[in-house]
């Protein structure tokens, strides 16, 4: 209980103003450690995963993992996951709420026990975000799948593989099915899956441990079922949505900053839209580093998100933060979540020009925005919110910090390291 509330009542406390100059380094990705780790459930064999980020939602995942029976152990970055109790086949309410990929143990039990039964997962608070892709994926291969009382369960003599047409690209459909089929019998063809380097990543882990993928990052996946897979050490690639972040940081604050520990190629559509609104992007494939410098006013530029490779949710936020400061208008489309503007209203608050119409937020730039008290609705509101504060004139109080536990390690001393007047307060 007191844990609960110290992660209810944390505060972070900024002094907006100074321009962000230095160094940062990127920690691995989040969204790619957690499939990764749900994909050892597939294996009886020890598995290592390095460059792990030490964050809530990894917390949930490991202890999810000894829930069912591993062993777990971590070790600064590196989390080594071994066969303990036999597996438990049902993955606790309590457990699950925390976060969405939560529900990506339902592929690897079923595949592995042939049962799987779980609550809908939770997380952030920015729409529906339904199952129905993943549960008709795993009836494509043969499973019995029932929806009650808020509880999915999943059961199957044996997976076959199929064609699977996905109706949308969805990121977690895609590695479910890619963790089932990897143990199903004969060949699956995902039509229609998400591309995103996560995706790869996931991929490239389950062909370590012996599974035979092909075409993952690209919209047809071909996996060829195999009888077992045996374990495998992995390095998780470093988290595009924090390398998008300190860029935009970098931008916001009228900064430079140094940006180490990254795929360039990941951010793509953002550092050409970033560049096209004036900013100088260097990017360094073989030191795996970007520079990002502010040099001449920015213009303003109008997005869409999607996708991968298309402009990602999970920036859109941070975003409209830059926009709120760039002179003149300009139009911001959500195409993936229906209620993903929250932090619209907490911006305004700060004295920015939004007016939302649906999917649509419409920007007017101003010259300051001003510190006030804000509210994070989600994860990378929380992060919009933070790029506001270090840009406003005053003092910024953040609540309901905990969301940004979840996807930003150590972000409080990046900031610091790079000139950022910034304290978490309890």
């Amino acid at each position: 209980m007191i844990a609960l509330l110290k992660e209810f009542m944390d505060k972070i406390l900024i002094e907006g103003g100074t321009p962000l100059k230095g160094v940062v380094e990127v920690s691995g990705s989040k969204n790619s450690a957690l499939p990764c780790l749900f994909a050892t459930l597939l294996t009886e064999e020890e598995c290592v995963l390095e460059n792990v980020p030490d964050l809530v939602d990894i917390d949930t995942a490991c202890s999810l993992l000894s829930f069912l029976g591993k062993k777990v152990n971590r070790k600064d970055h590196t989390v080594t996951i071994q066969s303990g109790t036999s597996l438990s086949t049902e993955a606790p309410y309590d457990l699950v709420r925390r976060m969405r990929a939560s529900a990506l143990v339902l592929g690897p039990l079923l595949a592995r026990l042939g049962h799987a039964s779980a609550s809908l997962p939770g997380g952030c608070a920015i729409g529906v975000r339904p199952i129905d892709i993943h549960l008709s994926g795993f009836e494509r291969l043969g499973a019995e799948t029932q929806l009650s009382q808020g509880i999915v369960t999943l059961k199957a003599r044996k997976l076959l593989g199929k064609r699977i047409d996905f109706a949308f690209p969805s990121v977690g459909a895609t590695e479910n099915l890619l963790m089932a089929s990897a143990l199903a019998q004969g060949r699956t063809v995902i039509h229609n899956a998400a591309r995103e380097p996560e995706i790869v990543d996931c991929a490239n882990f389950l062909n370590k441990m012996g599974a035979e993928i092909e075409g993952a990052g690209s919209k047809t996946i071909h996996i060829l079922g195999k009888k077992s897979l045996r374990g495998a050490r992995h390095r998780v690639i470093p988290d595009r949505i924090e390398t998008a972040t300190y860029l935009l940081a970098a931008a916001a604050t009228q900064g430079e900053l140094l940006i180490q520990a990254v795929h360039a190629s990941h951010n793509q559509i953002l550092i050409q839209s970033l560049e096209k609104i004036g900013m100088e992007i260097l990017a360094d494939a073989r030191n795996a580093s970007l520079i990002c410098r502010y040099f001449k006013p920015l213009k303003p530029l109008n997005i869409v998100t999607g996708p991968y490779p298309k402009f990602p949710t999970d920036v859109q936020a941070q975003w409209m933060t830059l926009m709120t400061l760039v002179s003149g208008k300009s139009v911001i489309q959500e195409a993936i979540f229906e209620n993903r503007f929250l932090h619209a209203a907490e911006l305004c608050r700060m004295g920015a020009r939004i007016e939302v119409d649906g999917n649509r937020a419409f920007v007017t730039g101003v010259k300051q925005l001003s510190g006030a008290d804000v509210m994070v609705s989600d994860l990378r509101a929380g992060a919009a919110m933070v790029i506001a504060g270090l840009v406003a004139k005053g003092k910024t109080r953040i609540h309901r910090i905990y969301h940004l536990d979840r996807g930003y390690e150590n972000l409080e001393e990046k900031l610091r390291n790079v000139g950022a007047q910034i304290q978490r307060v309890h």
